[in-house]
């Protein structure tokens, strides 16, 4: 807006916005629109500022692609728009015009860390785009057999260094029109996700426009299921969790502090947690039966929960306020609650177990919190100079396990997402095609003092669910993300980083 210019204009005129183009191909051509032959030759450096700009703008257009993979291509989805390709053409023209060597570390920092970055809000984002900028902000793009994707489809024009702007678009035009993933250096299963939430979103919204009334045939109405529904759910309603029967070690008392043990208050924590969704849940299966009934008021709230029960979705008045983060239907919901409850009604009444379903904890980080605050106070180590060492076992099913750790605990119950474990040589690897997910070995978490990362392992991020975003906490990072577990890994870091492969606690079925 500007002050000569009228408001009510503004007010009453046609808004129109540019939406970047759909695919690859598109994208790229697009960046080369408003191109002239003056602007591809307009350097001292000229051979290097042609091939340089083919990669920002290549670069431009895989960023923005990769938000039609979901949380497997960004954490969460950004608006990357021109103006930010524009910036760093511009920097980067003017980088070359300096005397002496091209600085591609200052390059990489200011438009990663600055242009393109500025934008990025998840830390895990900001190393994904990172090492997708490396491979066109490098040295190699200025050697003629340098290729962008494996397969070779990807890479700058034969005659890269005299082609005019309608070469570079004819060019261009010669790319596939729908990309696979491997250019995005991704999976084939990126493209079965891609697909499958797409399908999840229009399967959403003819949920959300079906009619409640019932059909003329002799089945059963909408109140009537939700009625059923209702009375199962009650019967099979776990009971409230109660330290009277708890196992001595449980809520052990230190002797020497006399303070309750740190995993003792993580399972108190715990337990009042889920105790406060079971008397939700009680409360309100009870009060929709009624209103169902008419001897109550229907409030929107039992409203919204009688549609969540007719779709299978858990009613937003189950999770407000006392729900812990999942995406899983109502059915298997349901079924996944009552295993956390009796979970910790075993921990309470059996004693610590032997390995630990981090999934069921509301709030995983508290718990590992809580496993280094132990050692710490029993090894007299400061917490802040603590962190986990990690060691893979080599089974995934925790009943294998007969006793303790030496050290540490084991930890199971989690999933990856993008890669796959190969129990034979221990080390991550490329999923099967069609297997979307599958589960991680059982872990042995270790404190460790002063430990510093290892560059030849992969810092796998753990997330509760595998929408992987949350909201931005005072530690910098997502609440949806837990902690990174170093794994043994044959390919380089950024091979998985730009898979999107990662770890979840649950899935969504």
């Amino acid at each position: 807006p500007a002050a000569y210019f009228p408001v009510p204009v503004l007010q009453n005129g046609v808004k129109l916005t540019i939406e970047p183009p759909k695919g690859l191909r598109a994208n790229i051509l697009r960046s080369f629109l408003p191109m002239t032959d003056h602007d591809l030759s307009d350097s001292s450096k000229e051979v290097e500022w042609r091939r340089i700009q083919f990669g920002l703008k290549f670069f431009h257009a895989i960023i923005q692609e990769r938000r039609k993979f979901g949380p497997l291509g960004w954490n969460i989805r950004y608006e990357f728009n021109d103006s930010d390709l524009e910036a760093s053409t511009t920097i980067t023209h003017n980088m070359l015009e300096l005397d002496g060597k091209i600085p591609w570390d200052t390059l990489l920092f200011v438009i990663g860390h600055i242009n393109y970055g500025g934008r990025v809000t998840d830390d895990k984002d900001r190393i994904c785009l990172l090492a997708i900028l490396e491979q066109y902000v490098t040295p190699k793009i200025l050697d003629a057999d340098y290729k962008f994707s494996v397969s070779g489809t990807y890479r700058c024009p034969a005659n890269c260094d005299t082609a005019t702007v309608e070469g570079f678009r004819e060019f261009v035009s010669t790319f596939p029109l729908s990309e696979q993933p491997e250019v995005f250096g991704m999976h084939e299963n990126a493209n079965i996700t891609f697909t499958s939430q797409e399908a999840e979103k229009v399967l959403g919204v003819v949920l959300s426009i079906q009619p409640r009334e019932g059909g003329g045939g002799s089945g059963k109405s909408p109140e009537e299921t939700v009625t059923e529904l209702c009375i199962k759910q009650e019967e099979r309603l776990p009971a409230l969790l109660t330290n009277e029967n708890a196992h001595p070690d449980s809520f052990k008392i230190m002797e020497d502090t006399g303070l309750m043990s740190s995993l003792g208050t993580c399972l108190t924590q715990e337990y009042g947690r889920f105790n406060a969704l079971l008397a939700r849940l009680g409360k309100t299966l009870k009060d929709l039966q009624k209103a169902i009934k008419g001897t109550i008021v229907m409030t929107g709230e039992l409203d919204d929960m009688f549609n969540a029960e007719m779709n299978n979705l858990v009613p937003d008045i189950w999770t407000k306020g006392v729900g812990y983060p999942s995406l899983k239907p109502l059915s298997s919901w349901f079924e996944d609650m009552i295993l956390r409850v009796e979970f910790f009604r075993d921990w309470i009444e059996k004693g610590l177990p032997i390995s630990y379903w981090i999934s069921s904890f509301y709030f995983p980080q508290g718990f590992n919190t809580s496993v280094l605050q132990g050692y710490s106070r029993k090894n007299m180590i400061p917490v802040d100079a603590l962190s986990f060492e990690f060691n893979v076992e080599d089974t995934d099913d925790p009943q294998e396990l007969e006793e303790y750790p030496e050290q540490g605990i084991y930890v199971h119950g989690l999933f990856m997402d993008g890669a796959a474990w190969d129990f034979q040589d221990m080390v991550i690897c490329d999923q099967e095609i069609g297997t979307m997910y599958v589960k991680f070995p059982v872990i042995n978490f270790v404190p460790w003092q002063n430990k510093k990362p290892n560059p030849e392992k992969w810092p796998a991020p753990l997330y509760k669910t595998s929408v992987r975003a949350g909201t931005l906490s005072t530690t910098g990072h997502s609440t949806n993300y837990v902690l990174s577990l170093e794994v043994d890994t044959n390919e380089p870091p950024h091979y998985w980083i730009l898979k999107g492969a990662a770890l979840l606690t649950m899935l969504n079925d």
